[in-house]
């Protein structure tokens, strides 16, 4: 990674800090666009280069999981099927700090729950995603499933992981442990998924 895209990421690191403790210490309609962007020490047009809106901000990985399960498609091995690419693509996705387990992941589920521009951008983004890793798998096990069957196969798993950290999150005490709350993923995704998988697998 360049010095360039280092500073980048640096800069959108501060932005989602900066939110995250703004949204929890003032609310999320009392926090504006301006106040994330002067808490991160940048000016509101740049803010705009790195998020398109606060809501936004909440979801700062979304692309990149989504990414990571694309090239887990696209590495599958011989005789490797669609669930067990799947399940292997979430244990591949990065570890991206709070996003997943942490009080960003926290304080987006409860943002959600409570309001309707977050609400529709979380299922927008999740609707999105299921659509494009459905295509793949279609794409990439066309002897196998076919584009309803993938979208089948891709909404159980998505459906498996969203459910799993809406009631793990609930619990605070899950926050101070990631590593638990990813084994329990894995057991939801992998209970969700067993219809789909070959025997010993």
């Amino acid at each position: 990674m360049s010095l360039r895209d280092r500073k980048r990421a640096r800069t959108r690191q501060a932005l989602v800090d900066a939110a995250t403790e703004l949204f929890q210490r003032q609310g999320y309609d009392r926090t504006t666009v301006a106040d994330i962007a002067a808490a991160a020490e940048i000016g509101t047009r740049t803010f705009f280069s790195y998020f398109a809106s606060k809501e936004e901000l909440l979801f700062p990985e979304s692309d990149t999981r989504v990414q990571a399960v694309i090239a887990a498609i696209d590495s599958r091995a011989p005789g490797e099927g669609p669930a067990e690419v799947l399940l292997r693509a979430l244990s591949a996705v990065p570890d991206t700090g709070d996003d997943l387990v942490g009080p960003l992941a926290a304080l987006r589920l409860d943002l959600i729950r409570t309001v309707p521009a977050v609400r529709g951008r979380a299922l927008q983004i999740q609707l999105d995603a299921q659509q494009e890793i459905a295509r793949r798998l279609a794409e990439a096990f066309a002897d196998r499933i076919d584009l309803v069957r993938a979208a089948a196969l891709t909404g159980a798993f998505v459906g498996a992981v969203t459910g799993a950290l809406q009631v793990l999150l609930e619990d605070p005490e899950h926050l101070a442990a990631p590593a638990d709350l990813h084994a329990a993923v894995r057991a939801a995704t992998d209970t969700a998924l067993a219809p789909w998988l070959r025997p010993g697998a």
